[in-house]
């Protein structure tokens, strides 16, 4: 099953939660879901997705 991570990171920023860039190398970027209560990490993800890659760009949270 194939997660469509912009969606993700579009409805979590959404909901006033924090999504931040853990790292981004070789082609691939690693992503840490926070809440917006505190910042405490949710989940964690690492994709190649170049639409994600698209999305993301040079942001290194969606608070940018």
């Amino acid at each position: 099953m194939d997660i469509d991570r912009v969606a993700e990171l579009q409805r979590w920023q959404d909901t006033g939660a924090v999504w931040e860039v853990l790292s981004m190398r070789d082609g691939a970027v690693s992503v840490a879901l926070l809440r917006c209560d505190g910042g405490e990490e949710v989940d964690r993800f690492t994709s190649d997705d170049p639409r994600l890659l698209e999305f993301i760009g040079d942001r290194r949270s969606s608070e940018e």
